[in-house]
């Protein structure tokens, strides 16, 4: 005798909150994310579906396997899992779980996935974040990023918190610490028009880009009179 889990219809797809950390594709035209736990090698996009990581053949998620997207029911919850030293860098994500699912008692395994937002936490210095910039780790085609703020940047490869949205698409909205950026509505075309907020956010990003530059080339400027003053 099989045992049956009870089926839910729910009139609208329930919600869900997890933690997950933002990614760039090495040629900067595509965004996504990659989990923090068992499905960390397999990046995905804002609207996606979930692969067994164990590479079988069934459709996740199968109840005798651990495959499917993972979320709990609590935003807290998910929100106290960033406290932990490695996922200090991870942003919040408030999904909406499609498909086949399974309950648990503190949330959900399922087969299909939409991201509605992403919520960027501070810099490691403590300023809220204006952009996301490499962090120095990444999967095969994909860089890793880490909230940053203007003057953490450096030169860094790095995208805007409205530039990140525009690339992962599908009406994805952003919101860093301290405030939100608007995503465009849907998707953006190249001859779309920025709105006020995301202009502001790239234009503070290139001012702190320039300002790292100014201060490089200061400091190469004192060092050059400094071996002539010697020599």
């Amino acid at each position: 005798m099989r045992l049956r889990l009870p089926a839910e219809r729910p009139t609208e797809p329930p919600t869900g909150y997890k933690i997950a950390h933002p990614v760039l594709s090495q040629d900067g035209t595509r965004a996504g994310f990659t989990g923090v736990s068992l499905g960390g090698a397999l990046p995905y996009g804002v609207l996606d579906d979930a692969s067994c990581v164990y590479g079988r053949r069934h459709r996740p998620p199968a109840r005798l396997c651990d495959c499917g997207f993972h979320c709990v029911h609590d935003r807290r919850a998910a929100e106290d899992l960033r406290c932990t030293a490695e996922h200090r860098s991870a942003v919040l994500l408030e999904v909406r779980v499609l498909g086949a699912y399974i309950r648990f008692e503190r949330g959900f395994r399922y087969a299909r996935q939409r991201v509605r937002t992403m919520t960027a936490g501070p810099c490691a210095c403590g300023a809220a974040a204006a952009a996301l910039a490499d962090a120095g780790w990444g999967r095969s085609g994909w860089r890793a990023l880490a909230p940053a703020c203007a003057g953490c940047v450096g030169a860094r490869t790095s995208v805007s918190l409205a530039g990140f949205a525009r690339l992962a698409g599908e009406g994805l909205r952003v919101v860093g610490t301290g405030g939100a950026v608007p995503a465009p509505h849907g998707d953006l075309t190249p001859g779309g028009e920025a709105g006020v907020p995301e202009l502001v956010a790239e234009a503070a990003l290139l001012q702190a880009r320039l300002d790292w530059f100014q201060t490089q080339l200061a400091r190469l400027g004192e060092r050059g009179a400094g071996g002539a003053g010697q020599g």
